[in-house]
């Protein structure tokens, strides 16, 4: 059904219709971020997806929606959550498949998360080779275990809102209380130094072959300096 436009201001309209024209001008690009926890791809990866006129694919998200639309795939995906199987690589990349059919993926994509190990980047090439495109660029955010560490334990939250906070990168105006509605923030369970050590060793461990498999397409990003400044690693590796 046809959205009623009667009500949005014309200047945002034509400012819609002026980004269009320049999405329909971008390259195609299909992008894979790695990345360990807190090492910035979220930061980074609406800024891409932003500039590049790029769809974002997260594969969690993807799966809700899958599961919530019922979907051939969806059913199959939520059969296997409800029996606590793991989903199967080959149902993981036909949702990707499915979504990358969408208008908003028309230019290329952002591939957040996906593949974590050999298997699974080989399952994506074969899906996407199937459709005459590729990968094209995996960006790997680096910082090192010891600050990704201290970003991590650092970190508080506003459970309403998912605002975050960092006790010593971007502190709230009063400690332990959000700064826009003053409710008290919460540390996540799994937010500790013992744990973010296990799931880096894991990341590391799972992460290297897939870096290695790719390692023409692969553009190092040093993920520890200044925003502007890995935004700037990202612009050269892209161009």
């Amino acid at each position: 059904m046809a959205s009623d436009l009667s009500d949005i201001p014309t200047e945002d309209l034509m400012q819609e219709v002026q980004r269009r024209l320049e999405c329909q001008r971008k390259p195609e690009k299909r992008l894979v971020l790695v990345g360990p926890p807190g090492s910035g791809k979220g930061t980074q990866s609406p800024m891409i997806k932003k500039e590049h006129c790029l769809c974002h694919l997260a594969t969690g998200d993807m799966l809700r929606a899958a599961v919530a639309a019922k979907t051939p795939l969806g059913v199959k995906a939520k059969q296997a959550m409800e029996s606590g199987a793991l989903v199967s690589d080959e149902l993981v990349v036909g949702i990707i498949g499915e979504a990358i059919q969408k208008p908003e993926c028309r230019v290329g994509f952002v591939l957040d998360g996906f593949p974590r190990t050999v298997a699974q980047a080989q399952h994506l090439d074969d899906m996407l080779k199937s459709k005459g495109v590729s990968v094209d660029r995996v960006l790997s955010f680096e910082v090192p275990d010891n600050l990704l560490i201290e970003r991590v334990t650092g970190r508080w939250i506003h459970p309403a809102s998912g605002r975050s906070y960092h006790e010593k990168f971007a502190p709230p105006k009063t400690p332990g209380l959000d700064d826009i509605t003053g409710e008290p923030l919460i540390r996540r369970k799994d937010d500790n130094a013992e744990t973010m050590k296990t799931r880096l060793a894991a990341f590391h461990a799972q992460t290297s072959p897939v870096l290695k498999y790719y390692k023409d397409k692969v553009s190092h990003i040093k993920g520890d300096r200044p925003q502007s400044q890995v935004a700037s690693q990202i612009k050269k590796a892209l161009q």
